[in-house]
């Protein structure tokens, strides 16, 4: 463990540093980085990181270079503008430490309704001890705390003395594309902390998410004679209510790590659309919808009750028995994970959080997915979900708690010297 004198001093250096890391969360908070549009935020970790003497490996990921891995979830959209970005510490002589991953992503959610926000979602605004903004809390708060953590190590004239990667990944949102790329790239690591925004406790387990389109054809007709049509959209309804249904049997069936959740598993229809003429009844219509699943089930077999779920309530309509719906997939085919416990790392990341937050680190199972499972499935290598306390995130008015984004850049900065080690900076 830190010298007392040690970890005083870091934790005195990212107070010093704490005006300078709000300043630069603003700054990536004001780049809508969007699905597709992440490029100009890369650029601004990039440039962060090369003028830290990082090592800055940004490259273009490519779906022919990793849709043959463990995790990889399907592309519907072009990765000509999508970006990784990864900054690489190596200390100066032979590794005395341990090495490390740090991780956090850079895409962020659409806002929906401008004016829904009580404030503009790129200019962010602090007030009241937050800073609001879309992306503020997730996660762009957590990539700030993994680049200051280090910065507060710096500015004591000392590095870590193993290898540091410091990875800004995209598609976390809707595939989870981008950490995997960065496995396909090489980076590995005997630990792996991702800042996801967590109310400073740490990630137990967390859902698989599975993203589909069920797509339905109908019979036009003038609405005139709408009795002698097929209307694609409201057969959606009795399909839609099946798939609830099904949700309604897995929350019965509980895993043992959601054992406190009344309901882990949510399935959402989060986006629909048909028709082509308001005076015809509609012969299509697709909808999405997002579900979750607990770790261990099986994608393939929850694609196959997905299936057969969406074909037993088809038979039961006349026209879609003879036109059955078709299920497609998109996005999200993610297994859930459940973090290995009592591992060195945890061990050391709640004595860090001990130190700065003056109580034991709580632990939560997530209803939602994060990169951990790349790491922790694919890759063997204990991946730690721990970051700041904000509110709305996915929703209007998201924000970060600043006192707590503080504790967690202290305890990364702990963290990290005490994982890795640490060596005077050349």
């Amino acid at each position: 463990m830190l010298a007392p004198d040690l970890r005083n001093k870091l934790l005195r250096a990212v107070d010093e540093g704490f005006d300078a890391q709000l300043r630069f969360l603003a700054d990536l908070t004001r780049l809508p980085s969007l699905r597709c549009q992440e490029a100009p935020a890369q650029d601004l970790m990039a440039g962060a990181l090369r003028a830290r003497g990082l090592a800055v490996d940004r490259w273009q990921l490519r779906v022919e270079d990793i849709q043959h891995l463990p995790g990889f979830s399907p592309v519907a959209v072009s990765y000509e503008n999508a970006w990784n970005v990864v900054g690489t510490h190596r200390p100066a002589g032979a590794s005395q430490g341990r090495s490390l991953i740090l991780n956090g992503h850079i895409d962020v959610v659409p806002t929906g309704p401008l004016d829904m926000w009580r404030h503009p979602p790129f200019e962010p605004r602090i007030a009241d001890g937050w800073m609001s903004g879309r992306g503020a809390g997730d996660m762009k708060a957590g990539l700030s705390a993994n680049l200051f953590a280090l910065d507060a190590l710096a500015r004591l004239g000392l590095a870590p003395a193993a290898e540091v990667y410091l990875q800004s990944v995209i598609e976390e949102e809707c595939t989870g594309n981008g950490a995997l790329a960065c496995l396909q790239r090489g980076y590995r690591a005997e630990a792996a902390l991702i800042t996801e925004p967590s109310a400073e406790t740490l990630g137990a387990a967390q859902v698989g998410v599975m993203w589909f389109q069920v797509k339905v054809r109908g019979k036009p007709a003038h609405v005139a004679y709408a009795g002698t049509g097929a209307n694609a959209i409201e057969a959606c309804f009795p399909l839609i209510a099946a798939l609830h249904a099904l949700e309604d049997r897995w929350n019965e069936a509980k895993h043992p790590a959601f054992a406190g959740h009344a309901h882990p598993i949510n399935f959402v229809v989060s986006r629909i659309e048909g028709g082509d003429w308001t005076s015809s009844v509609p012969s299509w219509c697709t909808f999405d919808m997002r579900i979750g699943l607990y770790p261990g089930q099986d994608l393939a077999a929850v694609r196959a009750e997905v299936e057969a779920t969406v074909a037993a309530a088809a038979r039961k309509d006349p026209f879609l028995a003879q036109n059955p719906p078709r299920v497609a997939y998109h996005g999200f085919q993610a297994e859930g994970y459940v973090l290995q416990k009592d591992t060195e790392a945890q061990r050391l990341l709640e004595h860090c959080h001990a130190a700065v937050a003056d109580a034991a680190l709580g632990q939560r199972a997530g209803t939602g997915t994060t990169d951990a499972r790349f790491y922790g499935l694919y890759a063997g290598i204990p991946a730690l979900v721990y970051g700041p306390k904000a509110e709305n995130i996915h929703a209007f008015d998201e924000r970060v708690e600043l006192e707590s984004l503080r504790r967690v850049t202290q305890a990364v900065a702990l963290f990290v010297a005490d994982w890795c080690g640490v060596e005077r900076r050349e």
